[in-house]
């Protein structure tokens, strides 16, 4: 791997976005819009805005989950249009400026200074690591990765070695699985704790898309060995031969 390239990559994308999502410990839409500036403010960012949260979306950040945005704006960004979340559409789903500011729905925060990582990546095979690997990782770390690949082919997700936050509910540090940007029937699962995960394959050629996003709480002072996992990808015959 060219840590080098990567490397530029990650910051091309801490500062093209800095957009993260943030949901409630409690589950999604509990926030109210002073609850979700206070959550944004605590990590040391704020609420994105609109122009914030587009620019990562145009790189590939895609939530299907309402959140606030700075000046009581409500909405989403969506990447592939989907049968269950945008109506259809690409773009960011506005709900515009609530009058309301006690609705409870998510946040999206924008932090130019958070040690931000990810990318969308297309390489027939990619390492990629949990920052500053094999060191621990620094608080407040947002890592997003996209994997796209040619109609037909699938893609093969290993974890080499995985440590992080031991927590039941997997609300501190935590590893999350899509197998398409349809976040409802696409989510695989979020991953915590120390038990390595089994391997991934893509369930279906036609979604050529596989999302991995990882979340580091600062809330949580303890910290743990930091997570290392490999992407490959793999054509349907290829598989036939194996």
């Amino acid at each position: 791997m060219d840590n080098s390239a990567f490397t530029t990559f990650c910051e091309f994308t801490e500062q093209a976005a800095g957009v993260y999502h943030r949901e409630a410990r409690s589950g999604k839409y509990k926030l109210t819009y002073a609850e979700a500036k206070a959550v944004c403010e605590y990590e040391g960012g704020h609420l994105a805005t609109y122009k914030q949260l587009e620019a990562a979306r145009k790189i590939g950040f895609h939530v299907c989950a309402a959140g606030w945005m700075a000046k009581g704006r409500v909405g989403y960004p969506i990447v592939k249009p989907g049968p269950n979340c945008g109506f259809g559409k690409t773009g960011i789903i506005d709900y515009g400026i609530r009058l309301n500011r006690s609705e409870r729905w998510d946040a999206y925060c924008y932090n130019p200074h958070a040690k931000e990582c990810g990318g969308v990546f297309t390489d027939p095979k990619r390492i990629f690591k949990s920052p500053g690997f094999p060191n621990e990782y620094d608080d407040n770390q947002i890592c997003y990765w996209h994997i796209r690949l040619k109609y037909g082919q699938r893609i093969h997700l290993s974890f080499l070695d995985f440590d992080l936050e031991d927590d039941p509910a997997c609300l501190a540090d935590y590893v999350e699985v899509y197998d398409s940007y349809d976040d409802v029937h696409g989510f695989v699962g979020r991953y915590c704790g120390d038990e390595l995960p089994e391997d991934i394959i893509s369930t279906d050629s036609k979604c050529n898309t596989k999302s991995v996003f990882f979340w580091h709480n600062c809330e949580k002072l303890k910290k743990e060995k930091p997570t290392q996992f490999i992407i490959q990808r793999e054509t349907n015959q290829q598989k036939e031969h194996n």
